[in-house]
């Protein structure tokens, strides 16, 4: 039985595995960032530079389906972090997997001596992917939440304090309700599918080496399903900002 080690800090519970997973990731994505930049050159650019060229062309032609192109640039860095961030958050799963085995109770670690001497085998797991807790998506969810409503008061107050009352004032509930849905399913969405993508590859594991063939097929359609996820969320982001901070008028 896996254990994930809770850091109890007075009222929270914090999740080290994720925390160590959330570092590694943003380390990862500003790393990857900063080498693409490092050396730039037009006359002989790098692999990397043009990789980073595509992902910022992917980006920003992503963003142009959402909004028109003359208000694209603003948002191109928020869209490559999210997107970046997320993918390779999705990617650093239970393959990459960290576990030991505690010898004596770690009472700050929610490892008691019940557990110990238990009937089934305790381990700590100390890696996951971040985007597989649905406090990280959560809280990324929430960001693009107060992102999309500060963008909207400060470039569009008329229309967007407006739209809340169209197509009638009797719709106010109804509009409420859908802009407090749009975080909720932006989180539940991305946990729900790297949260199944990692149960699934634990029950795999639990196969041994007869299901080391289901793993490396599973792990090629976790980049893939990773991928995806990634893209939504960016994609989204993008859709309520345009929402909230762009008058319709502009896109004609």
């Amino acid at each position: 039985m896996h254990e994930f080690p809770i850091l109890q800090v007075g009222p929270f519970n914090i999740d080290l595995s994720m925390l160590i997973a959330i570092l590694v990731s943003g380390i990862i994505t500003f790393v990857l960032a900063r080498l693409a930049v490092r050396n730039l050159s037009v006359d002989n650019p790098s692999k990397l530079q043009n990789f980073l060229e595509w992902v910022i062309e992917f980006v920003h032609n992503l963003i142009a389906s959402a909004m028109p192109l003359n208000r694209v640039k603003p948002f191109i860095s928020l869209g490559m972090s999210l997107i970046m961030f997320i993918f390779i958050s999705n990617l650093l799963g239970l393959p990459f997997g960290i576990v030991t085995e505690p010898h004596h109770a770690i009472p700050s670690l929610g490892i008691t001596e019940e557990m110990l001497h238990g009937e089934e085998h305790v381990a700590l797991a100390w890696w996951k992917s971040p985007t597989a807790d649905i406090s990280v998506t959560a809280g990324l969810a929430i960001i693009v939440f107060f992102i999309v409503h500060i963008l909207g008061l400060r470039l569009n107050r008329k229309h967007y304090l407006k739209h809340y009352f169209q197509p009638y004032p009797v719709f106010f509930p109804i509009n409420l309700i859908e802009t407090v849905s749009k975080p909720v399913t932006l989180a539940l969405r991305l946990f729900a599918n790297i949260y199944a993508g990692e149960v699934l590859i634990s029950t795999i594991l639990m196969l041994g080496w007869i299901g080391t063939p289901f793993l490396v097929a599973w792990q090629g359609f976790s980049i893939f399903v990773g991928a995806i996820q990634a893209f939504l969320f960016t994609m989204l982001t993008m859709v309520y900002i345009s929402q909230a901070a762009i008058h319709d008028e502009e896109h004609h």
